[in-house]
């Protein structure tokens, strides 16, 4: 008999927890989110304002008009107390006036993002790469010491970039 200490195993790592945040106006971030939790097994949260956009498109573009141009900060309901417990946030969001709707930057600017892998996803009608890659820099302005990686930019009924992407970034479950 060894008079030597037994090692134990190491314990395993623990898995990475996600959330899924998003805001949808016309649902199709929605769908992506959906799409994106269900792919990943990550908790969800819908940014829901305060005060509502407007249901009708142009009253809706002339308040994201309005909040972009002052670069206002929309208040949000049942703002979660803490996100510490996330390894990983996906962000989702439509394009608005060729960036992040301003709610975004409220979310984000609400919590101390150090250690956080922050995962942008998004959609616009027009595609358009430009506009893009300026709600990535706001995102990026907005989430203070995250780690903000690449973003998604897919139509939402694209679910094999979707896919790819979350794959390309270790997510999937």
């Amino acid at each position: 008999m060894s008079s030597e200490p037994v090692s134990q195993p190491e314990p395993a790592p623990a898995e990475d927890k996600t959330l899924v945040v998003y805001f949808t106006w016309s649902s199709n971030t929605a769908g992506m989110a959906e799409t994106i939790a269900d792919l990943t097994g990550a908790d969800t949260f819908e940014i829901v304002p305060v005060v509502p956009y407007p249901e009708e498109y142009t009253p809706c573009t002339e308040v994201a008009l309005e909040e972009r141009d002052s670069n206002a900060r929309p208040a949000i309901q049942n703002l979660p107390a803490s996100v510490s417990e996330y390894d990983n946030i996906l962000i989702g969001y439509p394009i608005w006036w060729h960036t992040a709707p301003m709610i975004i930057g409220t979310f984000l600017e609400n919590y101390d993002l150090s250690g956080i892998d922050v995962y942008p996803f998004t959609q616009s009608a027009s595609m358009d790469e430009e506009q893009f890659e300026q709600s990535m820099d706001f995102v990026r302005g907005c989430a203070g010491n995250a780690a903000v990686h690449n973003g998604l930019f897919a139509r939402p009924s694209d679910t094999s970039a979707i896919t790819s992407y979350l794959e390309q970034n270790g997510l999937t479950k």
